[in-house]
């Protein structure tokens, strides 16, 4: 009887995700393979042996794995860091951390905008101290889109791996020194593998909202297109909704795939998880 009425209590929210979720994008996915009547893989051809499309698709993957790899260098030792405070301290700082996604996307880029231009505060600090002659070509460009996608993203996985960090036992830690292990060994052995749970999730929570994120891309990015500009352009600009369901598509299978694959990744480096 219990689970009956456990099962009860969650039909709300799936038959919601159900209708409003999971039917949409089926049917987003199942208008791709036809046209005009008919079965057709046309359209995923035409993207998948464009040039430019590819072009997109690379500059995509590449700011969205770099923006991962930077919030990961520089999370997991804030992380650390933050696990090893006081709840108050914890509490003020991890707030702090937070404050970016508290921020409206289109504020945050444009205040990106105004540091990272030709006479923004970066350029100008550089030429001041006689580290360049003229302004560095930073703005609209990929490096500023990971440059704002990193500020967007770093919380997520600092919240992540703190969670898991602060339930691990430090008695272990203590273990392991005490049996000889320098405190760079224990960190290594001790730390690195139980905070694989909290770094496989707050890595796809990145890389995915890197893949599909689109205001700052668009703000930052200019003229450099990553797939969701792409997808905006054919959807509102072109007005080609089949196009854009086929890219809608693609990135759907790009998350899945990451997502698999990361799973895959923390099974082998965490097996007993």
């Amino acid at each position: 009887m219990k689970k009956r009425y456990v099962y009860m209590l969650l039909l709300p929210g799936m038959l919601f995700l159900l209708l409003f979720m999971i039917v949409p994008i089926l049917l987003t996915i199942g208008s791709t393979f036809f046209q005009q009547g008919s079965f057709t893989l046309a359209g995923y051809l035409h993207f998948l042996t464009d040039s430019y499309f590819l072009k997109i698709l690379w500059t995509t993957l590449r700011v969205s794995l770099v923006t991962t790899l930077v919030c990961i260098l520089i999370g997991f030792p804030a992380a650390y860091y933050l696990s090893k405070l006081g709840p108050r301290k914890k509490g003020i700082l991890l707030a702090l951390a937070i404050f970016p996604l508290l921020t409206s996307s289109v504020v945050r880029s444009f205040s990106w905008m105004v540091i990272l231009g030709k006479k923004g505060l970066i350029n100008t600090l550089l030429v001041a101290i006689g580290l360049t002659d003229e302004p560095l070509d930073i703005l609209y460009t990929p490096t500023a889109m990971m440059i704002g996608l990193v500020h967007l993203f770093l919380p997520l996985i600092i919240i992540t791996l703190v969670g898991v960090m602060e339930n691990i036992d430090p008695d272990l830690l203590k273990a392991a020194e005490s049996l000889g292990a320098s405190r760079f060994t224990a960190f290594r052995k001790v730390i690195l593998p139980l905070s694989v749970p909290g770094l496989i999730i707050g890595s796809i929570l990145v890389f995915v909202g890197s893949l599909t994120a689109y205001t700052t891309p668009a703000l930052l990015g200019g003229k450099q297109r990553v797939i969701s500009t792409f997808l905006y352009q054919n959807a509102m600009t072109l007005n080609d909704w089949y196009y854009a369901s086929v890219v809608a598509t693609i990135m759907i299978a790009i998350t899945f795939i990451v997502i698999g694959v990361m799973n895959k990744l923390a099974m082998k480096l965490n097996p007993k998880g």
